[in-house]
C-alpha cells in the first residue's frame, strides 16, 4: 500500500509555508522562505540570501545570460509542486499539519492505492486513478 497526495479542490496542488519549511526540516536541511509580489506567493530558496544568483535588469539582458539566470535560479530554489507525490516525508507532513498543510488555493488530501497510480487533473482539481479504477474496453 502507497500513499498519495492530492489536491481535492478546485485551485491546484500547492504546500503552504508551513508545509514547506517542515518538510525540509524532515530532511534536516535548512531553508530561507521568501514572500513574493502577490498575496500567499513565497519562494523557498535552498541558499542563504548572500549566496543567491542576482537577477539584475531582465530586460537589458542577453537571452544566454537569461538562461544562465534560470538555470542557477532553478538550482537555488524548489518548487513544492514538483515534489514527488508518494514521497514519504511529504505524506508525513500533510498527515501531521493537517488542513495547514494545503496552500493557496489547495485542499490537500491523501488516498492509499496498491501498484502503479497517476493523478488526473481538471482546473487544479485531482484525483488519483489506478488500473482498477478505469473501465477497459476490449475488443
Amino acid at each position: 500500500m502507497t500513499k498519495v497526495v492530492y489536491n481535492n479542490c478546485y485551485g491546484g496542488f500547492s504546500l503552504s509555508k508551513e508545509a514547506c519549511k517542515r518538510y525540509w526540516e524532515l530532511q534536516g536541511k535548512e531553508v530561507w522562505i521568501k514572500d513574493g509580489d502577490f498575496s500567499g506567493m513565497f519562494t523557498v530558496w535552498l541558499v542563504p540570501p548572500e549566496e543567491r544568483v542576482k537577477k539584475g535588469d531582465w530586460y537589458s539582458m542577453t537571452m544566454d545570460q537569461r538562461r544562465e539566470y534560470n538555470e542557477k535560479y532553478s538550482k537555488q530554489t524548489w518548487y513544492n509542486r514538483n515534489v514527488c507525490r508518494h514521497d514519504p516525508i511529504l505524506v508525513q507532513v500533510v498527515e501531521e499539519l493537517g488542513e495547514k498543510a494545503s496552500g493557496m488555493c489547495a485542499s490537500l488530501a491523501i488516498d492509499e492505492v496498491y501498484g502503479p497510480y497517476r493523478i488526473d487533473e481538471y482546473d487544479g482539481n485531482e484525483s488519483v486513478e489506478t488500473c482498477d479504477s478505469y473501465d477497459w474496453i476490449t475488443p
